[in-house]
């Protein structure tokens, strides 16, 4: 079955229960159409490069799917209407990432980072 990371961007003034809401449809979605998501993760609120629809910053939001291409056509489809959602890609890959993801690793190094520079202070 095809793999696939499909990527979205929320309005940033949605709460994280609602982006955690607009996840599980977008699960929903895949399952309901005999496919699998393998792996949800929150990169959580980040600056836009720039602006969206007046947002400066949108709930970033990624999900592994192993699902045929007409179950993501649909998944594109309900994306492509729902207000909430700002941009979304799905990208086919060969495989997916085992652990966490390049953005999630990059997180887990810059708090890292700030915790050691206040155990300095």
């Amino acid at each position: 079955m095809p793999l696939y990371e499909h990527v979205f961007l929320a309005r940033q003034d949605l709460s994280q229960s609602q982006v955690d809401a607009l996840a599980a449809t977008a699960t929903e979605i895949v399952e309901q159409n005999e496919g699998k998501v393998t792996k949800t993760e929150t990169w959580g609120l980040k600056s836009l490069a720039y602006k969206i629809d007046r947002n400066r910053k949108a709930h970033f939001v990624m999900l592994n799917i192993e699902a045929p291409g007409s179950v993501v056509a649909e998944l594109e489809r309900q994306t492509r209407i729902n207000e909430d959602v700002l941009r979304y890609m799905t990208i086919r890959v060969d495989e997916h990432e085992e652990g966490p993801s390049a953005m999630m690793r990059k997180n887990d190094r810059d708090r890292k980072r700030r915790s050691d520079r206040e155990d300095r202070d």
